[in-house]
């Protein structure tokens, strides 16, 4: 099935056109992150917290924690506990105790682990550089706006929801 392209001066003319963008996009991310997952042994919820691990680790708030993953994958504690104990015996993630108060544990995406999936995910890293490749500065400065917007819109959507 091919999907509806962009307008002919290559913006997507309407919201359903977005929509459909967006979908494909999301089917083509998810086929590949599951790929991984099944050649792994990995859950589908395995690779949403190795995400949230590995953004974690840029993040001005500090590294992943298991609260913070439970709060982010809307799990109970007793699943975030499966899913790290999965991770953690797959060699993808540690559990390292906070230096300055041992009761907060912090998630550290292994380097070994980080560099198995830099290896897998580099065709979809060639794709994304090919991609864009084709736009000017200003250009990528508006997609990442757009990105940005769109996912904090969708974040607060999700903010009190159970």
């Amino acid at each position: 099935m091919q999907s509806p392209s962009p307008s002919a001066d290559g913006r997507a003319s309407d919201l359903p056109a977005y929509a459909v963008l967006l979908r494909t996009l999301n089917r083509e991310l998810n086929r590949s992150t599951l790929d991984f997952a099944h050649q792994h042994g990995l859950h589908a919820t395995d690779i949403h917290a190795l995400s949230v691990i590995m953004d974690s680790a840029e993040d001005p708030d500090g590294p992943a924690t298991p609260s913070r993953l439970r709060e982010e994958l809307r799990l109970t504690s007793g699943a975030v506990t499966a899913c790290l104990d999965r991770l953690e015996r797959a060699g993808h993630i540690s559990r390292v105790r906070d230096s300055a108060d041992r009761r907060v544990v912090h998630l550290v995406y292994n380097p070994h682990a980080r560099s198995l999936a830099r290896e897998y995910f580099s065709p979809l890293a060639r794709a994304t550089e090919a991609a864009r490749s084709r736009f000017s500065p200003d250009e990528l400065t508006t997609i990442a706006t757009f990105l940005g917007t769109l996912n904090a819109a969708l974040a607060a959507g999700h903010e009190g929801q159970t």
